[in-house]
């Protein structure tokens, strides 16, 4: 097996991981309270008293993010690349009653949840994602990236609409989706996240023509857009990113948007990764301080730049704590994923 594409793949799961639990804390909360919490300088911390979701919830612990796109590529794994529906609707409906049982707030959001349930009560799986926009397929998208190989776009398409069709069947959410696996799938074959661009676009572009019905919120132009502004207000300014981004990350804030609606949250993980320059975890440490979906963005940021740059980005004592909180053993899911790639 390739070192390096072995490297990047694991770093990808890594950066997720570690983007997630850097926005645990800050989720639902205000951007004025996220910087509050986070300004200063990256720091896994505990679910403040004042989260609605994760109050008192350990640092560096992650959220449904992690979770489903682990359980999603274990899917993948032991389906030799086919997602049954009936088995993603149990296996993640199982998921939240366990979470449930143990007083956590943080459960599954509102596409999936309804999906999964008409799955459930006996609807046709190829029907029930039709009103999914919001961007739990995006957020959970990576191991797709991983066990598929960039090029031919139509192909990892393929695979990003197979992964997201029974919750998330629509052109919005396949389009976010795409543009997120875009950029895992060629970092892993080693290009940089800059060089990544174009793809992730196309790529949305393509997957927006996919699903139940058109991309109506044209995500490909809007992540075009989102980086179009961090580029010219790092310009304006005269300096990167590096003094922290304050500024810029209000601008990402109030023009791009921060809920979980897919055309908001994947164009604001993919300006927060730009103004980066490469470092995952400052991709993530700016997604976190956005506030809203501020634990999915900082996770979709954290896994396009690692798996750009490899394992060796991320701090290993941030990496360490976060493997040991959440008892995370990613290398044979990783291993799994990169046979998929290589039957391609």
């Amino acid at each position: 097996m390739d070192a390096s594409r072995h490297d990047r793949s694991l770093a990808a799961l890594l950066g997720l991981a570690v983007g997630d639990a850097l926005g645990m804390p800050t989720q639902e909360l205000s951007r004025a309270r996220a910087e509050q919490l986070l300004g200063a300088g990256p720091v896994l911390l505990d679910g403040p008293p004042d989260n609605p979701v994760c109050p008192g919830l350990a640092a560096g612990s992650v959220t449904d993010d992690t979770a489903q796109a682990l359980l999603l590529g274990r899917l993948l794994v032991d389906g030799h690349g086919r997602i049954d529906p009936h088995d993603l609707a149990d296996r993640l409906l199982g998921w939240e009653d366990a979470m449930a049982a143990r007083g956590s707030l943080d459960l599954l959001g509102p596409s999936t949840k309804a999906a999964l349930l008409a799955v459930r009560g006996g609807a046709d799986p190829a029907t029930t994602g039709r009103g999914g926009t919001t961007n739990g397929a995006a957020m959970r998208v990576a191991p797709v990236g991983v066990a598929t190989p960039p090029e031919p776009l139509a192909g990892l398409v393929d695979a990003v609409v197979a992964a997201g069709q029974v919750t998330h069947d629509t052109g919005t959410a396949h389009a976010g989706a795409a543009a997120v696996a875009a950029v895992v799938a060629a970092g892993v074959d080693g290009a940089a996240f800059d060089a990544a661009l174009p793809l992730a676009v196309r790529a949305a572009r393509e997957a927006g023509r996919r699903g139940a019905r058109p991309d109506d919120q044209d995500v490909a132009g809007r992540i075009e857009a989102a980086l179009a502004l961090v580029r010219s207000g790092a310009r304006g300014s005269g300096r990167s990113a590096a003094d922290g981004g304050s500024a810029l990350l209000d601008a990402v804030a109030t023009r791009v948007g921060t809920t979980l609606a897919t055309h908001e949250s994947v164009p604001a993980a993919f300006a927060v990764a730009a103004l980066a320059d490469g470092d995952p975890w400052r991709a993530a440490w700016f997604g976190a301080r956005l506030g809203g979906d501020a634990d999915t963005v900082a996770a979709m940021a954290g896994a396009c730049v690692a798996a750009c740059t490899g394992t060796a980005a991320l701090p290993p004592d941030v990496v360490a704590q976060v493997v040991a909180v959440n008892t995370l053993d990613l290398a044979p899911l990783v291993e799994g994923l990169l046979a998929l790639r290589a039957a391609r």
